[in-house]
């Protein structure tokens, strides 16, 4: 008997959709299926209160943990073959009950010296952030063996107006009636029962060197080039703003709430002025770089993790 854990945190439904989806062809006589769902101490409401989404950007960015309750006993008493991890992005970053999760206890006991696949579910960019999640489970001694990103196929700025509007209003239909649906899109999420047959096979034979490259053949990971330096560039602008906060307020102060609006203008003027200025200039630059832009592109399709400098 194959034992596979599912670990995730899902605030709106969607990775767990897929997730349900990924799993259903993994199920059979042979296999046991546990579900673990991360549960915040404090839950994060959703919808999304401005202030509420505003207030979980240093938290989320610096990943700092939170509370979250402990798995059952009888989940932690097994050993597993297999986990299947999901995760959101926040704020390019591992969502804080994820990053939470992964800090605690009961992930040293049950991710040690195990295969794990991670699942993404996230607008657009998720690169850095699925760096820093692979530091996590290296520090863990887990085994990254595949990852799965289904995103928003939206344009960049699109989904910038539809998913706040998801988030805020709780509703993913069409704003207005006029613009797209937000996020993963329904042939995506449905589709997603086709990662579960290269995972079973990996599973069936404990043999998981070529699971990446089968998840890929499947287009598992789908890679917008412009969108890595957009994500390398808002990391380290994010981490100034981080530490600026942090360093200026307190949680539920005044200040806080004040530092919160001046981010807010800027995360608005990056959205609309600098991100297009960054495409920009990688348009101008394709050429000469195209060898280096090839290389990342293969690198953030993998599961590997380059060394620190």
């Amino acid at each position: 008997m194959k034992e596979v854990l599912v670990v995730y945190y899902s605030q709106t439904g969607q990775l767990f959709r897929i997730i349900e989806n990924i799993v259903s062809t993994l199920k059979g006589e042979h296999v046991a299926i546990t579900y673990h769902e991360i549960v915040p101490e404090t839950p994060f409401p959703f919808p999304w209160k401005e202030e509420d989404f505003l207030s979980t950007f240093p938290d989320s960015f610096l990943q700092i943990p939170r509370k979250i309750k402990d798995p059952s006993p009888e989940l932690l008493a097994k050993t597993y073959d297999l986990v299947i991890l999901g995760h959101q992005v926040w704020y390019l970053s591992p969502s804080i009950p994820v990053n939470s999760f992964l800090r605690s206890d009961a992930a040293k006991k049950l991710l040690k010296n195990t295969p794990v696949v991670t699942v993404i579910g996230a607008r657009n960019m998720w690169y850095q952030a699925q760096e820093k999640l692979k530091r996590l489970l290296v520090e863990l001694d887990a085994k990254l063996v595949g990852n799965i990103a289904l995103t928003d196929r939206n344009i960049n700025h699109i989904s910038v107006i539809t998913i706040e509007y998801w988030m805020m209003k709780g509703n993913k239909d069409h704003m207005w009636g006029i613009f797209p649906k937000p996020g993963v899109s329904e042939k995506d999420i449905s589709d997603a029962s086709k990662f579960g047959s290269p995972i079973k096979k990996a599973l069936d034979s404990g043999n998981y060197a070529g699971l990446q490259s089968d998840l890929l053949k499947l287009k598992a990971v789908s890679i917008r080039p412009a969108l890595i330096p957009t994500d390398k560039r808002g990391n380290i602008i994010f981490s100034k703003w981080a530490a600026l906060i942090t360093k200026k307020s307190t949680p539920g102060s005044p200040e806080r709430s004040r530092w919160l609006r001046y981010f807010k203008r800027y995360l608005q003027f990056a959205i609309w002025i600098i991100a297009p200025i960054v495409f920009v200039v990688f348009l101008l630059t394709y050429i000469p770089f195209y060898f280096k832009i090839k290389r990342d592109v293969q690198y953030y399709s993998s599961i590997n993790l380059k060394k620190e400098r």
